[in-house]
Parts: structure tokens; sequence; C-alpha cells
């Protein structure tokens, strides 16, 4: 393994402190709004109470069209004035236009707690410019929909690189369910990996699955040497003029792929009527070059584009490319890449909590790395416990998902519900303060602003019951979910910093950090917590 210190730096446990503490003062004021339930914003007169605006103004401002120019530059990064956001006296919100500045100073990547995706790679040894395919004739694309193979793509060459840096074999998958990522790793990359999950359906579909990817390979693999070796009888010119009128009629004939929406919609929750996101979602250009930080004013309208941060949003959703593993991650892939090799996907079903015994589930288990690809609620907080608790798992990377399907410590719970391994908080700090988001909370942090700024991510029909009966009021129904929405990746970024401190408090992690991994259009979760133990000489 190369020394950890090449790794890229990450804030210290206590700057990551100073910045939940930073935080929860914003979001002591905010949590009102974003803990609301529609039945009760009706039946209690919500807006009146929390919000001292019209519902008209607050869609107006963040409706505009993106681009103004504006009139006097605003405050810079950390300036958030909260007195200005929220009134001192009775706590209702005064400014749109401050509270989306604060909303977005208070995200993941306006904080600057992430490390760049190619940055990583690069400090891991990957040199994309030379990488080649262990397996060419397994493409995800081929067997997932985009928004999975996106994903799958993704993670699986930083779980790749990972493991070489590391000199891994052995994957854990918790969380496998169809086993998309787990047979990806073990088909293209040659990992051996146990994917784990708690449905026998789930794990009884992705044997079948992986049987049939595997003879896929086989065939494909045979076909691509008796192509070879045909073609290399036949006259090179003859060839050519062939190949060349086949491909031409093949690229004409074929028919475009397009993008279900339903797989576009898969994350997000139905608080948003489609009439609010027509407001906001026209006349945006991805392609456009955001404004700079210092640009921005809160004396003038903006879009909820302008609430992301720079880069947020690709400009397109282009597949991950591949790219250049270590030498010896290459040499070992290229011993294990034919499909009837010793690569292994074992899928396997079994209820994973924090004192699970690995050693009963993998009866040859290693030294490996645990990962996780949305793994739901309490499983992911789970996943960051076991490789805190067990000498054999040395890495950890982790997407979680289902926020809202989080154990909370300090939430009101029955008394027979009790627990020692709460999904949150996880860290020393939010313990002390006895923080307490709320499941409507949590559920708002599971909107997808990138999603609702481009105009995606909407289901009316749920909802539909509510505008036939309230109809008169229905601003006031689509204002207080814009808000809602904007105030989601401040949510996000309290449970993200919290799994993070969590880890930089355990004595023998070397290494972790907040990476963004996916495309948020395409996938609203798409952080991943990514940690690595001490080698046996640094401890």
């Amino acid at each position: 393994m190369a020394a950890l210190c090449s790794l890229p730096g990450s804030p210290d446990l206590s700057a990551l402190r100073a910045t939940l503490q930073d935080l929860l003062g914003f979001l002591r004021a905010a949590l009102p709004i974003c803990s609301a339930h529609t039945v009760d914003f009706y039946t209690e007169s919500l807006w009146r109470e929390l919000v001292d605006l019209s519902p008209d103004g607050v869609l107006a401002a963040l409706g505009a069209p993106a681009g103004a120019e504006p009139r006097e530059a605003g405050p810079g990064p950390g300036l958030i004035d909260l007195p200005r956001v929220f009134c001192e006296r009775s706590q209702k919100l005064l400014s749109t236009e401050a509270f989306a500045l604060a909303a977005r100073h208070y995200s993941v990547q306006s904080l600057g707690l992430c490390t760049p995706f190619e940055q990583l790679l690069t400090a891991l040894g990957v040199n994309k410019e030379q990488r080649t395919d262990t397996c060419e004739n397994v493409k995800a694309i081929e067997f997932m929909n985009t928004k999975k193979s996106h994903e799958v793509q993704a993670m699986s060459e930083l779980i790749c690189s990972i493991a070489d840096y590391c000199g891994l074999k052995q994957i854990i998958d918790v969380g496998s369910g169809k086993g998309y990522l787990s047979s990806f790793l073990s088909l293209k990359y040659g990992l051996n990996v146990y994917g784990i999950d708690s449905s026998n359906t789930n794990t009884h579909g992705a044997k079948e699955r992986n049987r049939k990817l595997r003879r896929h390979c086989k065939l494909n693999h045979r076909q691509t040497r008796v192509d070879a070796s045909g073609a290399a009888l036949k006259m090179p010119k003859a060839v050519e003029t062939q190949k060349e009128a086949e491909c031409k009629g093949g690229v004409e004939s074929a028919p475009k792929s397009s993008l279900g929406s339903q797989n576009m919609a898969a994350d997000v929750l139905p608080e948003v009527s489609e009439s609010a996101v027509s407001v906001i979602g026209k006349q945006q250009d991805l392609h456009a070059q955001p404004r700079e930080e210092d640009k921005f004013c809160l004396e003038n309208a903006f879009s909820l584009m302008d609430l992301l941060p720079v880069d947020a949003i690709e400009p397109t959703s282009p597949q991950v490319h591949n790219t250049e593993m270590s030498e010896v991650g290459k040499q070992r892939r290229d011993m294990k890449s034919k499909p009837n090799d010793s690569s292994v996907y074992s899928p396997l079903t079994s209820f994973i909590t924090a004192d699970s015994e690995l050693h009963d589930i993998i009866t040859d288990l290693e030294d490996c790395l645990m990962v996780g690809l949305h793994t739901c609620g309490d499983l992911a907080s789970n996943t960051l416990r076991i490789f805190a608790s067990k000498s054999e798992v040395k890495g950890v990377c982790s997407v979680g998902c289902c926020y809202h399907l989080l154990s909370e410590e300090f939430e009101n719970q029955p008394k027979e519900y009790a627990q020692e391994n709460w999904g949150f908080p996880m860290c020393r700090y939010l313990k002390e303060e006895r923080w307490c988001c709320g499941r409507n909370a949590r559920m708002s942090a599971c909107l997808a602003l990138e999603r609702v700024a481009v105009g995606q991510g909407v289901s009316e029909e749920i909802i539909m019951d509510y505008y036939e009966k309230y109809k008169p009021r229905m601003n006031e129904l689509e204002a207080f979910n814009m808000l809602k929405v904007v105030l989601a990746p401040c949510i996000e970024t309290l449970i993200l910093l919290d799994r993070l401190c969590y880890l930089k408090e355990q004595e023998d992690v070397a290494w972790c950090a907040l990476v963004k991994l996916f495309d948020p259009v395409q996938s609203p979760r798409c952080y991943g917590v990514i940690a690595l133990k001490k080698q046996s000489d640094q401890s």
C-alpha cells in the first residue's frame, strides 16, 4: 500500500465540529419549516405562523430567470446574517433571498467538505489515459437502466482503485439488492465479492441474474475470439470495405435510446407540485456558466439554479470513463478477467446490524473492503460501525439513502423501543447536543434540489387530492414546498457531517472523506463516505 499521506487532505475533527456548530445555529431557526407535515400545514395554518411573506412573493423570488445582473454584491461565504433571515422575536421567515443564500452556504459542496472524485482517483494511483478494460464483454449499460448504470460504473471504478491501493481482493457489498454492483465488480474487475441482502427474494434474483451474465460473458468472449481469427483470413481491403458499409448502415438505422421518466423520479418524495416546478424550471441552461459567489445579490431575484454550488450539476450526464489502474492491480485483473476464472460473486441472505459477526456469515472472511450503494436508513450507519469495529474490514465506501428511515436517539420514541446503536446521531458532538431532526425533516432531506432546479423529479398524482380540496390555497403549498426543497441540502449536510465526524473520532482510521460520486440530477443521493484504516506499522 502506498503511503496514506499521499491521499487528498480533508478537514480535521475540530474544523468539522466548528462547521457543525455553525450549521446548527441556522437549522435551529429553519427546522420548523422542514419539520412541518403537509396536513399540519393546512390544519394548523402554518404559513401564517412560520412565514412573514406572501406565497406569491416566495415563488417569484425562487422562480426568476437565472443570469440577471446583480445591483450590488451580497455578503461573502461565512457571513450569514441570521436576523435578516428570521425575525429574532417571532422566528418567522423574513427574506426568501437571505434564506436561499444561507441554505446554499450550508450545502456540502459550498462548505468545501468534498474531496474531488478525479483527484482521489489520481491519488490512488489511477492513470485514466492508459487504463484498459479487463473484461470488455461486460457493459453496465446493457444490463441496467441509465441511472443504475451511471452509479455502478462510477462506484465500481472507485472501489477497484481502493482495492488495488490497499492490496485487497475481497469485497463485501452490504444491502446488495439485485446484485448490480456486486456482479459488475466480479465480472469486470475480477474481484471476489460477497453480496449480502436481507431479502431472500433479492438473493435468489441476484444469483439468477449473475448466472445469465456469466454465460453472456463466456459466449461473447468465445465469439470475439472466433471473429478475430476469422477476420485474419480475409483480404484486408475487402474486409475494410465491408465493415465500413455495415457500420454506416448500422448507425443510420439504429434507433435512439430514451431515458425513462420513471427512473428520473425514483428517489424524490412527492411533495412538490408540477406547477411549482414549471415556474422554476423554465429558461434554464445547464451549459451556462454559473455566476461567481461574490456576485450573488440578496436584493435581486434569482432561480433555484443559483442556489446550487458551482459545478453542482454536470452539463451532460456522461458515463464514467475507464482509466488506467496501477500496474500491480492490472496484472491481478488480467489473471482474473476470464468468466471461468477464480473471481467469484456470492449472494448471501442475512440481516445486517452493527453487531453482526461477519465470520458467521462469510466462512472464508479475510482482509476486505466493505461497500454499499444506496444502503437504506440505519444500514448506512451500521456499515460504518462494522468498519470501525471489525479488524478485517480495512476500508469502507458507503453511499446512504432513505434518510427518513433513520432511527433517531433523541426523537420521541415509545418506551418499548430501545436500542444501543441509533442511525442518528453517530458523532459525540451531536450526541452531547442531544440533537434531533425528526422524521419530517429527514424526509425533507430526501428532496432533490438539483432535479427540481432543472424541472425534473415531480409526481403530481400523489397530491391531486390536496389540489382539489385546497385549490384556493395551492400557491401556499407550492411556496412552502419550495422552501423545503431549498433547505433539503442543509439537512443532508448535517447527516453526512455526523458520519464523517464519527469516522474522524475512531483512533484506527487513517483517512476519511466525503466524495461526490454521481451526477445529482441522475442520482440525488450522490455523496460517498470513504475511509481507510491505519496500516499495521502505523498503529
